[in-house]
């Protein structure tokens, strides 16, 4: 059977998949890409409300154990915002810790290709303007770790705010985290341009 291209990260991956059901995709942009690629198989571990670390203590059977040759993860937004809605937070250095685990593990098991996507978040409102504050640092870090351990990044944060400055306000998450239908066709052209490429 041919390797497949696993993408995994939170409820932006997840989007409604059938856990019990591998071949089901969710309805946001992890399904975008499948739809595209009908040549290969492509698997969604996507899980709501997950963080860096939770991807951690299951990558090695949720990844790694369905020996893809590559990999796209989106993982962070939900580290900000644990720290804004629960006095939860995750420190930036923990945080890159935890991320660089997972390259480093990704690496040693030989997978082919590791695609990084940045979390987004186009704010809806002053006080998740805010958030930018414990968002970007943790952007930084894995744009960093791409350049440390020469993996490929999709610039989703990046490209989604630039089409939020232009696009009524909540077009793309009406939450400013939960992308619309045009927000998560805009992540999967995003990062199939990257995987493409």
């Amino acid at each position: 059977m041919e390797s497949p291209l696993v993408l995994i990260g939170d409820s932006v991956t997840d989007c409604g998949r059938d856990r019990t059901d591998d071949t089901s995709l969710g309805s946001g942009w992890a399904g975008l890409v499948g739809a595209e690629l009908t040549d290969r198989p492509v698997i969604n571990r996507g899980i709501s409300g997950n963080r860096v670390r939770d991807l951690v203590a299951r990558w090695d059977h949720d990844v790694l154990e369905l020996k893809p040759d590559t990999v796209g993860l989106m993982i962070g937004i939900n580290d900000t915002w644990r720290r804004y809605d629960g006095d939860d937070p995750t420190t930036t250095d923990d945080f890159a810790a935890d991320y660089t685990d997972l390259i480093a593990r990704t690496r040693a098991a030989g997978v082919r290709r590791l695609i990084l996507l940045e979390p987004v978040l186009t704010p809806v409102d002053d006080p998740q303007w805010g958030w930018r504050e414990d968002l970007d640092p943790k952007i930084t870090a894995i744009r960093r770790l791409a350049g440390q351990h020469t993996v490929e990044l999709v610039p989703t944060d990046a490209v989604l705010n630039a089409a939020a400055a232009i696009t009524p306000l909540g077009e793309l998450a009406a939450d400013g985290v939960h992308p619309t239908e045009s927000g998560h066709r805009l992540i999967a052209t995003t990062f199939l341009q990257t995987y493409r490429q």
